[in-house]
């Protein structure tokens, strides 16, 4: 290789890592000192623990306070809810009282982040279309269990997807009733392999949105723990639990 050639690979190098390195230090940068709320119950097949523990020990890393709470009724505890920046939930079909959901709400319009993932955020409380309302969409189905599906990255200019390309995985694909108002930063096509009349039809799999003063980051894999393994998918939950604890 030729001195000019090799001087300007070694200039490649120090900028990629320096860009890498530098948004590994904003996201600590975001997250230091930030009060989070990990909140985590309902159906058991989603193993809510797991993946509570591990996000929480992600944040710990990046020197967040963090608490975790099993179950909703910490939702009404105004003492608490005042005292954060974000709260990620992961409750799969469950039930929520109206003075629970109320809080939850009001923190989250009030200023407060709100992450989650999968049936975690997006199939918690089916008969609260406020809660919908808030988090932007509700799970209806995912055709054929698990599959093997595509996302398509859209926003590829976004702080949250920046540098991740297109990507496929076997887990459940989530058909997802959707707010239009959402800023979608990946989907996925269904074949109507399974429901011959969705053929084509495309999906949100990620996305962010305000709520009021908050926001709000979704992204609907998760079904199960290896999903987290995935580098894409891990990549694109911290980010965006990031971007999430941020104030308008």
């Amino acid at each position: 290789m030729h001195y000019h050639s090799l001087k300007i690979y070694c200039h490649l190098i120090l900028f990629f890592l320096f860009v890498n390195f530098g948004f590994a230090q904003k996201n600590t940068a975001d997250l230091e000192g930030k009060k989070v709320l990990i909140v985590y119950g309902g159906w058991q097949g989603h193993k809510p623990k797991i993946f509570a523990e591990k996000i929480a020990k992600w944040l710990l890393e990046q020197k967040a306070e963090v608490k975790l709470f099993e179950g909703t009724a910490i939702y009404a505890n105004p003492k608490v809810m005042k005292d954060l920046d974000l709260i990620i939930q992961h409750i799969t079909m469950d039930e929520i009282t109206f003075k629970e959901s109320e809080g939850l709400v009001k923190t989250i319009a009030g200023g407060v982040g709100l992450a989650g993932c999968h049936g975690g955020l997006g199939d918690s409380f089916r008969e609260n279309t406020e809660y919908q309302y808030m988090v932007g969409g509700q799970f209806v189905k995912h055709p054929g269990g698990q599959v093997s599906y595509t996302v398509q990255i859209d926003a590829k200019k976004d702080p949250i997807t920046k540098g991740i390309n297109d990507f496929s995985l076997y887990s459940e694909q989530y058909y997802m009733h959707v707010d239009p108002a959402l800023d979608v930063l990946a989907s996925t096509e269904f074949s109507g392999a399974h429901d011959s009349w969705i053929n084509g039809a495309i999906v949100p799999v990620v996305w962010k949105k305000s709520f009021d003063k908050g926001r709000v980051f979704y992204i609907s894999i998760g079904h199960s723990k290896d999903n987290f393994e995935i580098p894409e998918v891990w990549t694109l939950i911290t980010r965006g639990v990031s971007w999430a604890a941020q104030k308008e």
